[in-house]
């Protein structure tokens, strides 16, 4: 019985081979099979690396978030010198990056999947989402996160991580 169906395979590879598979029958071509490639999220295209800074007083990034039932209005400034300036309803801080920190967020900048990300996903029919607005390489990208853009996502986790606390 195994000779018979290693016999059977061995037909079915020849038959491909020879170029007379189902393409050629004008009959449908097998499904494809399910592989890890073809499942989730494409791999990035580039390896980020950090934006460049010439100028220490240019914001490389700026975010404000607003909304929420609360009425929340906070905002981050990441500026070229590695300082950070945030704001959350009237309280405020200033740090300046140890070089890891800033080099961090540069990289978290120059990831090329940001380029792919709309300038507008916001959920129309949501109710009390915050809105993210955030400010960076010549362009506004409004979101509420309604919808997973990983790398904008990792973007805001890390600014956040820079309001007041209180």
């Amino acid at each position: 019985m195994f000779r018979s169906g290693a016999a059977a395979v061995a037909a079915l590879c020849a038959l491909r081979l020879t170029g007379c598979g189902a393409e050629d029958s004008g009959a449908a071509a097998p499904a494809p099979t399910s592989t890890a490639a073809s499942t989730s999220t494409p791999a990035p295209t580039s390896t980020p690396t950090p934006v460049p800074t010439t100028d220490p007083a240019r914001k490389l990034v700026s975010m404000s978030i607003s909304g929420g039932f609360a009425g929340v209005s906070q905002q981050v400034v990441l500026r070229g010198d590695g300082t950070v300036h945030a704001r959350d309803n009237g309280r405020s801080a200033t740090r300046h990056l140890r070089a890891a920190e800033f080099t961090e967020l540069r990289t978290l900048l120059g990831d090329p999947a940001l380029d792919e990300v709309p300038d507008l996903t916001v959920d129309t029919g949501a109710a009390d989402l915050f809105r993210y607005r955030l400010r960076l390489d010549g362009r506004t990208v409004t979101t509420d996160r309604s919808t997973a853009h990983p790398a904008l996502d990792r973007l805001i986790d890390a600014l956040s991580a820079f309001l007041p606390k209180g």
